[in-house]
């Protein structure tokens, strides 16, 4: 078979005139990929071994842990900072209410009233007394959770949370309030 002389081979000797002298490779094939780590949460590992150094050198807050009969509540946007110091009663008690045997409907009105003035006064932190509920019926709590409720819906109220032990525990709340002028 014959070739014909076309353009093909001129095009061929203009290419090798202009690249010039080459070389050939040792081999043809391309770096293997680099091998991939293994998918191991090295950060979620970092804060476990932190958490239990902390837990260990006695920096850790047991205020920090939910039970579960604790009331936590705060508004979008309020800094984590100001929470944990509600949590572990860190702001000064300006004002006190004892709801203790108190009707509902008392309670209440008694508590609105008590938020109501306790803002206008200028009062930034207050405790509310609701009991745990052991001289009511069943010994379950009614005021605890309508507390929760009513808390809630009023606007002045920025956070809320269980006291300390020593302030009453599950059985009382302190309450953070915004500032008369917000």
């Amino acid at each position: 078979m014959e070739r014909k002389d076309s353009g093909s081979d001129k095009d061929a000797l203009l290419f090798r005139q202009t690249v010039g002298e080459v070389r050939p490779l040792a081999h043809d094939l391309a770096n293997p990929p680099r091998a991939r780590p293994a998918p191991i949460p090295q950060q979620r590992l970092l804060d476990e071994r932190q958490v239990l150094r902390e837990m260990a050198s006695g920096l850790f807050d047991g205020a920090e842990i939910e039970t579960g009969d604790e009331l936590v509540y705060f508004r979008p946007g309020l800094q984590h900072t100001v929470m944990r110091k509600l949590r572990r009663g860190q702001y000064a008690v300006e004002a006190e209410l004892d709801l203790h045997g108190c009707t509902v409907v008392d309670a209440r009105a008694a508590l609105a009233a008590f938020i109501h003035d306790a803002q206008a006064y200028g009062r930034r932190c207050v405790r509310i007394v609701h009991g745990k509920g052991y001289g009511s019926h069943g010994r379950q709590p009614v005021l605890k959770g309508k507390v929760n409720h009513w808390l809630r819906q009023i606007d002045a109220v920025l956070a809320f949370c269980s006291t300390r032990p020593a302030h009453g525990g599950t059985g009382a709340v302190y309450v953070l309030l915004k500032r008369a002028n917000d």
